[in-house]
């Protein structure tokens, strides 16, 4: 294997390798350092994955040397964020022994902290097309002193509509300078873009003509799922035997936070990357998916460029991507470093179409997918994932009470309910003074009353309607009418 000091590599950039175990050197490394130190223009197209960053980083570094002064003397342009902040770690971590300064420049963060880093002397500037742009407009970012240009993953920013962008960067940088461009694809206008801006480039392409279109070291899986199974079939796969890090990719915002919160109720470590986060949230999940306090992370295609996580077992396609170069770029994020990885595709039925578009252009050689459900024996054994597995991990158990504390509430709830009888308030329904159903029926009662009323000899009736009583007789008792009621007791008005 070659090592970076067979390259030409300088032992202090070698040392800062070896101190992160870092020594050989990748097929487009060797190929693009020597020629790269050599100040050629080059066109690298190899598949993600196999260590690009070093093969444009080391040889920039080192061509630069030690010399702080004179502002801004390399560019690397990236299409995302997430990929901004990972070019710029390995670079740090070459540089380490030297006194040169990088920064990181891209959106979702405030300017301030980033102009004061370019005015303490950046030497290689990292950054995205907007926010590049931003800042040359307003002058706090010079272009004129760039001797090292470097495009990294253009088809991607040819994908996301930089295209306009990158000319008018280009364009603001000398005539002559060093370009080295950088890609797992390479489309026409990239290539158009290539021989516009830069001086008789070689085209170099580090692949094995006997691998085939997609890494010999990634396990590709394709299943027709149903949109209500999957996440039942995702929560299976997790428990996998042998499952690292595994990053799970949707379509929309919207399913991916979805995707979370359904993986987290389930049990699952899970975090999200999407347009909707802010850029402190999405680096807070990166950096707690890279240390490994997260071991799930649901992302949408935006960020699939700048997961750079070495451990990554599992790739999980929750919707099939739109074409091959989004799927490469989505399996290549496992399977890296030369390490074994695993790439599962979910199709639906709607989706076929581009299933067989994909299978086609990366010669998978499987037209039809196999129907797969949850419950599928194909998905277990593929997967080696455990027989009886469910697609929920086990709560935490609850400590159970033990039989004398519920003995004592048993018997202090006896004692408290004997001491609070309650009282009884049932009524007694009651006809003529005398309780219904007992002797006087309510039929007997009543006619007493009549003949009470009507009993001759009680009184009698004068003409004018006055009612006059024997001595030894009782009146008979009139029920009294009530008048209406007045204000302090006054009689009513006539």
């Amino acid at each position: 294997m070659t090592t970076f000091s067979d390259l030409g590599v300088a032992s202090d950039i070698v040392d800062a390798l070896a101190g992160k175990g870092i020594i050989d050197a990748f097929p487009i490394q060797e190929q693009t350092i020597p020629l790269a130190l050599a100040g050629q223009d080059i066109i690298g197209q190899a598949k993600t994955g196999t260590g690009k960053t070093f093969g444009f980083g080391l040889p920039i570094i080192q061509r630069l040397g030690d010399d702080p002064e004179g502002g801004v003397k390399a560019l690397v342009v990236v299409p995302t964020r997430e990929l901004c902040v990972q070019v710029t770690e390995d670079l740090v971590l070459a540089a380490s022994n030297r006194p040169t300064k990088i920064v990181s420049i891209y959106g979702g963060k405030a300017y301030e902290g980033q102009i004061e880093q370019l005015k303490a002397g950046a030497q290689i500037v990292v950054g995205t097309p907007g926010r590049l742009l931003d800042l040359a407009s307003q002058r706090l970012l010079s272009l004129r002193n760039v001797s090292e240009m470097v495009l990294d993953e253009a088809d991607k920013m040819l994908d996301l509509g930089f295209l306009p962008d990158i000319e008018k960067i280009m364009a603001q940088t000398p005539a002559v300078r060093h370009t080295m461009l950088f890609s797992a694809t390479m489309p026409g206008p990239i290539v158009a873009l290539a021989r516009r801006f830069m001086t008789r480039p070689i085209h170099i392409r580090a692949t094995d003509p006997d691998e085939g279109l997609t890494q010999a070291n990634i396990k590709h899986l394709v299943y027709r799922a149903h949109s209500l199974d999957k996440d039942e079939v995702i929560a299976r796969i997790l428990q996998s035997e042998g499952r690292g890090k595994t990053i799970i990719f949707t379509r929309t915002k919207r399913a991916a936070a979805k995707l979370v919160e359904e993986l987290n109720d389930r049990g699952f470590n899970a975090a999200a990357v999407h347009g909707d986060l802010n850029q402190d949230q999405r680096e807070r999940a990166m950096a707690a998916f890279k240390a490994g306090k997260r071991d799930v992370l649901i992302a949408t295609d935006v960020a699939a460029r700048g997961i750079d996580v070495d451990d990554v077992t599992h790739v999980i396609n929750h919707t099939i991507p739109d074409d091959d170069k989004a799927y490469l770029h989505r399996a290549g994020r496992t399977g890296r470093a030369g390490k074994t990885g695993i790439a599962v595709t979910f199709v639906d039925w709607d989706d076929l179409h581009k299933w067989a578009l994909i299978n086609r252009a990366l010669e998978f050689g499987q037209p039809e997918p196999v129907e797969t459900y949850s419950s599928s024996p194909h998905l277990f054994s593929d997967l080696d994932i455990p027989a009886g597995t469910k697609g929920r991990l086990k709560p935490a158990p609850t400590a159970a009470p033990t039989r004398a504390s519920t003995a004592g509430r048993s018997e202090g709830r006896a004692e408290g309910d004997a001491e609070r009888a309650p009282r009884s308030r049932s009524r007694r329904r009651t006809r003529g003074g005398q309780p219904a159903g007992e002797s006087g029926a309510i039929g007997e009662t009543a006619d007493s009353a009549v003949e009470a009323v009507k009993e001759p000899g009680t009184g009698t009736h004068d003409g004018k309607g006055h009612e006059h009583h024997d001595g030894n007789a009782a009146p008979a008792r009139r029920r009294r009418r009530r008048g209406p009621r007045t204000a302090g007791g006054a009689a009513p008005a006539a």
